[in-house]
């Protein structure tokens, strides 16, 4: 019998829903599925070694340089990008563009720190970062922010940090991505930092400040990929070719993962309210794939 196709899941919502979608197509062509959930890290080695299939979104962001170190000697398949513009960086609430004049220019951080202060910060400022690697107090530093960071263990606590400080309308400052459900739900804006080029991490004579690296932001316009394993591209060219035309926009991301994150929908249930909704799409992309008897 053949080995199931390993389909990727990962820990934030847009990439489980996808993960889900793309589950529930296979099976009712007749595949054998099998969903795994790893972290971003370790997915790397599996999808190398053939032995998991299927990454549905990798982020230019975090993923670049890894994906770029595998694509270029033939270890991992690049099954093209989504029509999305992804962006990961300092995010705040539309309201408080108006407790802080200059918004969205990152200038206006160095006048306005007061109002991002808590207590036990020392008069400083707080940012609220997730729990993945990002330069920021390096940032920072090299930009003269009176701030601090508080680092959370887990995405989710971003959201709950977030929603409180909306209720009481209180200034806050966080890590925000697009797509994501935030988008969907919360108006709001990216700080601009000065331009995102390679030189802002390596030289410093290089940006606003000729002494210290990382004086810039994330970049702006990132892509948003699907990947699959050597194996899943020789052994499924139908299917390799169907997620190849599979697409989303950044707003119908977002919108499935508000359907989780804000309505109380579980993954696999915003996964099949998509396939539902969505049937003459997919069956048109996937129509003519079916497993081979062996």
């Amino acid at each position: 019998m053949a080995e199931p196709i390993r389909i990727i899941v990962n820990d934030w919502t847009s990439q489980k829903i996808l993960a889900n979608i793309a589950e529930q197509i296979f099976i009712r062509l007749g595949f054998e599925v099998e969903l795994i959930t790893v972290t971003v890290d370790e997915q790397w080695f599996l999808l190398k070694t053939n032995n998991a299939d299927l990454q549905l979104e990798v982020w230019q962001g975090t993923m670049e340089d890894k994906f770029n170190q595998l694509h270029r000697v033939g270890k991992i398949v690049d099954l093209g990008e989504y029509s999305v513009k992804t962006r990961e960086d300092w995010w705040y609430p539309l309201y408080v563009k108006d407790m802080c004049p200059g918004l969205p220019n990152w200038r206006a951080l160095r006048t306005c720190a007061d109002i991002f202060k808590r207590v036990g910060s020392r008069g400083k400022g707080v940012y609220i970062a997730g729990p993945w690697e990002k330069p920021d107090r390096a940032r920072i530093k090299a930009l003269g922010l009176n701030f601090i960071v508080k680092q959370v263990d887990e995405g989710k606590e971003i959201w709950q940090e977030l929603k409180y400080a909306i209720e009481k309308r209180h200034a806050i400052l966080v890590f925000n991505w697009t797509p994501n459900w935030v988008g969907a739900v919360y108006p709001g804006e990216f700080v601009e930092f000065p331009q995102y080029a390679k030189e802002c991490e390596e030289d410093s004579s290089w940006g606003v400040n000729s002494e210290l690296v990382f004086d810039c932001g994330n970049p702006r316009s990132g892509w948003l990929k699907k990947v699959s394993s050597r194996r899943f591209a020789e052994m499924f060219p139908c299917l390799s070719g169907g997620v190849k035309r599979f697409d989303l926009t950044n707003e119908e991301i977002e919108t499935l993962s508000a359907q989780v994150d804000v309505h109380g929908r579980t993954v696999k249930q915003a996964a099949l309210d998509w396939i539902k909704t969505n049937k003459l799409l997919w069956e048109e992309i996937f129509s003519t794939c079916e497993p081979q008897l062996n």
